[in-house]
């Protein structure tokens, strides 16, 4: 009875051994993008009937100011932010405030291969570029007010020469570069990689073709060895159990 019992227990314990170490079904493979990014419909800045084809679209306004570099230093700079002059000596008054915002549009119906972009993907991988608008839709009492210069707008009667309080607009477009490898499609849409916006350099922290990472290598190794270990135990339990029942006969 002993015997036959040591018999099943040790089968018992293989089976469970050999479940243990089947390997693992292969994984469903993940879609990969075929085709490039669409923008969807134009981007427009309506106040200047600026307009782009691409991602997103943003307009970047600055003021010329007055700017504290000492106790009793000025210059004058374009800055897009306000700057306080209140405690600034006299002559040496910014206006109270931007008379104009800076502003950003994203694309609400980019797609991928026809379906949704996330905008999580145009915010993490998109590339801001400085592009030159047509000013034929610019309204009247703006043209009245700005001249073009650069690749933008000031409002300066003489861009060599800007006051205090005088306003330079520019404006950028977001394109995207190819997206394999980067985006993965989850509930209906394309959304960035696991990982993909914090690494800093892909280059450094991807593996060589058929490397474990150190959490999978450490698991596969602690995997290999435990049936074996299992299968001893058994083995001893069955000789003692064998021994014992010899010594009762």
């Amino acid at each position: 009875m002993i015997l036959r019992f040591g018999l099943v227990a040790l089968l018992l314990v293989g089976g469970v051994a050999s479940a243990r170490v089947e390997p693992a079904s292969a994984p469903v493979a993940a879609a990969v993008p075929q085709g490039p990014p669409r923008a969807g419909s134009e981007l427009r800045d309506r106040e200047f009937g600026v307009g782009t084809d691409q991602f997103g679209l943003d307009r970047r306004v600055e003021m010329y100011q007055w700017r504290r570099t000492g106790e009793d230093n000025y210059d004058r700079i374009w800055k897009a932010a306000w700057i306080d002059s209140s405690e600034f000596a006299p002559g040496h008054e910014n206006p109270p405030e931007l008379p104009l915002d800076s502003r950003r549009w994203w694309s609400a119906d980019a797609t991928l291969d026809g379906r949704p972009l996330d905008k999580s993907v145009l915010k993490a991988l998109g590339q801001w570029q400085d592009f030159r608008p047509g000013f034929s839709r610019l309204p009247g009492n703006l043209a009245a007010t700005f001249q073009p210069e650069g690749d933008g707008l000031i409002s300066s009667q003489n861009p060599l020469d800007p006051q205090i309080g005088d306003l330079r607009i520019s404006w950028r477009e977001l394109t995207l570069p190819p997206l394999a490898g980067k985006v993965e499609l989850r509930d209906g849409a394309w959304r960035l990689a696991p990982g993909t916006g914090a690494v800093r350099n892909p280059a450094s922290a991807r593996a060589a073709p058929g490397a474990a990472t150190t959490g999978q290598a450490t698991s596969a190794g602690s995997s290999s060895w435990w049936p074996w270990l299992l299968g001893a135990l058994a083995m001893v339990l069955l000789l003692v159990l064998v021994k014992r029942r010899r010594k009762q006969r």
